[in-house]
């Protein structure tokens, strides 16, 4: 069995077995950490498929930001995950519903590849130039026909990350939060304070700290 074959299996197999850690584990933290490791295994796949460029976006976008944000937002806000979980038989008829279309699309997939139909290797669409990849030929054609699209896509993350940011700034009553602006402003006028302390006498916290 050739060298391609064997990280073909095993990455596909690490794919499948992360996937399925996704959807078993209780902890949401560890669901996360399993949907980054099919991320990685899924751009190897790409890798082994000669599509270099959705192997680069798979890790930089998917593991680099949005697996990244859903582990932030999931460590960082005060989610009741049992009440979560109460309401996850009462669901289970439509997800099956939803994962049954599924797989019989991919299965139409599959074999309209296998038959050679519309998604096989006729359709396979070849470089305009021989020595031109396949990140270059997708460059071109994305930073030129699809510009305003690809600008657009771009404001669309930078909503979601502002959003992400909304929801896990809490302002909670009687923490104290640093003042920049008062730190780099700091002379010894404000940064020490005289006290008159006379014969015999204590000093407080609170005098202190003023």
């Amino acid at each position: 069995m050739p060298l391609q074959a064997i990280a073909f299996y095993l990455m596909a197999a690490v794919t499948i077995a992360a996937g399925l850690g996704v959807v078993s584990a209780r902890n949401p933290v560890h669901s996360v950490l399993f949907l980054i490791t099919a991320f990685f295994s899924a751009a190897g796949l790409f890798v082994l498929l000669g599509a270099e460029f959705l192997a680069m976006l798979l890790v930089v976008v998917y593991v680099g930001a949005v697996a990244v944000l859903f582990l932030f937002v999931v460590m960082m806000l005060d989610i009741d995950f049992a009440a979560l979980k109460q309401g996850f038989a009462r669901y289970m008829p439509i997800g099956l519903v939803v994962a049954g279309v599924l797989v019989l699309e991919m299965i139409f997939v599959t074999v309209s590849v296998a038959n050679g139909g519309k998604a096989g290797p006729g359709a396979t669409p070849q470089a305009s130039g021989v020595d031109i990849s396949n990140v270059e030929t997708i460059g071109r054609v994305l930073y030129t026909d699809y510009a305003y699209f690809f600008e657009a896509a771009g404001m669309v993350l930078l909503v979601a990350m502002i959003g992400a940011i909304v929801l896990t700034l809490r302002h909670k009553p009687g923490v104290k939060r640093q003042n920049i602006g008062a730190q780099v402003a700091r002379g010894p006028k404000t940064g020490m304070t005289i006290v008159d302390i006379g014969s015999g006498a204590s000093v407080d916290e609170g005098s202190l700290n003023q």
